[in-house]
């Protein structure tokens, strides 16, 4: 099992451990981040990416669609046969992602991005600097790159958890300091434009321009 795969799988057995120590009343809860998903809705989908891959069912992966088919599949399903499902398909992807080349980068960051999900439906923060954390940067800041240099917005310089990187190929224009979770829960749409403007900036980077296009900014500030 390569590091995407340990990464992957320290994940899971988070939020198994998370949920498995939940009543069901609190699964049913709509996250703050996701208030059209609820607890159960993100387990659902997280043990659902997995049981698609191992299946084959890959039509239309990464979108919606393909999201909320999973959603709905287990939809009544209890805590524990999600976690049991999880447990029997998990390993095989675990084992698998080092084979996935840049698919590894989404598998991490969105069951990361997902794992702190559930932490905020149930107020339970934690793991901020786990390793599917700090390797979501890499994949999030490669996206974010593309984006940039798409819509010649130039570069941006991200000074985080003691490293420097670059985003985007172009000119700098801006700087940024941040720590890899805030990052990642700016790029993926979990932060309104004025927590992000008030980060620690220098130059002319505009805040709204973290958040990748699959997502958007949120209407109101999200305190984790």
């Amino acid at each position: 099992m390569d590091e995407v795969g340990e990464a992957y799988r320290g994940v899971r057995i988070r939020v198994s451990e998370l949920v498995a120590a939940c009543d069901d009343p609190a699964l049913a809860v709509p996250a703050p981040a996701t208030p059209e998903w609820t607890a159960h809705d993100l387990l659902a989908h997280l043990v659902g990416v997995t049981a698609d891959i191992v299946s084959g069912n890959l039509d239309g992966v990464g979108t919606d669609a393909w999201a909320a088919a999973q959603v709905e599949a287990r939809r009544g399903v209890g805590c524990d046969a999600l976690i049991a499902e999880w447990t029997e398909h998990g390993p095989v992807v675990e084992e698998m992602a080092g084979q996935f080349g840049r698919a590894a980068g989404q598998l991490v960051s969105d069951a990361v991005t997902h794992e702190h999900d559930v932490r905020g439906a149930f107020g339970a923060p934690g793991a901020r600097d786990s390793d599917a954390v700090v390797l979501s940067f890499g994949f999030l800041g490669l996206s974010l790159t593309e984006q940039l240099d798409s819509a010649e917005r130039g570069a941006l310089v991200v000074h985080h958890d003691g490293a420097t990187d670059t985003v985007g190929t172009g000119e700098p224009v801006g700087s940024l300091r941040i720590d890899d979770f805030e990052f990642m829960r700016a790029l993926t749409g979990r932060r309104c434009i004025e927590q992000m403007a008030a980060y620690d900036w220098d130059g002319d980077f505009a805040p709204e321009h973290l958040v990748l296009a699959r997502f958007a900014a949120r209407p109101d500030p999200l305190v984790e």
